[in-house]
């Protein structure tokens, strides 16, 4: 069986590409299957170059279609940051920090003014090089407070006006449905046959 690596750590990740994978005949691993992970240096300076830098040298490595994403919170305001840096905004992966940390440079900006996006890129790379590359986006606003217990990162803060909620108050397939990473995924599955048969 045909496998792909996808480039987390994360189960509830590889769950979600394992439901869209298995039925096309794919095995799924994770980093977390790696006995020797190499190390990575993500220096790109977009979601996509990350996403590329990684898928890239894992297929190479480890000679197997590799997936891997990258993505972020863009706030208009503040000229996009923290974009590339959101999980380390304040630091190391600390996810309240980063939140009390916008919300400080937030401070007194006006409702109306606290347009924000979050991205998502996926990478799909074969052992050879060849790439893939989707794109998906979703606009919403940035709270004066957090609200909501589910989702994580920044969702408490990221208020989804058709829905009139924030991230965190949506279900899980609400917020697949709208979400950066539900429409790149989308797109994905729209290409990648195509794609799959060209690198074969």
């Amino acid at each position: 069986m045909d496998k792909i690596l996808i480039a987390t750590k994360n189960e509830g990740k590889a769950k979600e590409y394992r439901k869209l994978f298995e039925p096309k005949g794919f095995e799924i691993v994770t980093l977390n299957d790696l006995n020797d992970p190499i190390e990575i240096v993500e220096d790109g300076e977009t979601f996509a170059q990350n996403a590329a830098i990684k898928a890239t040298a894992l297929a190479e490595k480890y000679q197997v279609i590799a997936l891997a994403d990258d993505s972020g919170l863009m706030v208009d305001q503040l000229d996009g940051a923290p974009g590339i840096y959101s999980a380390r905004y304040a630091g190391d992966h600390d996810d309240e920090a980063n939140k009390q940390k916008l919300l400080a440079e937030l401070a007194g900006v006006a409702p109306d003014k606290r347009t924000a996006h979050f991205h998502c890129a996926i990478v799909v790379a074969s052992p050879a090089g060849k790439q893939l590359t989707v794109e998906g986006e979703v606009n919403g606003m940035i709270l004066e407070e957090q609200r909501g217990q589910g989702g994580f990162g920044y969702d408490p803060l990221f208020y989804y006006p058709p829905f009139e909620r924030s991230f965190a108050q949506l279900s899980m397939e609400e917020k697949n449905s709208v979400s950066h990473r539900g429409r790149a995924v989308k797109a994905l599955m729209e290409r990648f046959d195509a794609w799959l048969n060209e690198v074969r």
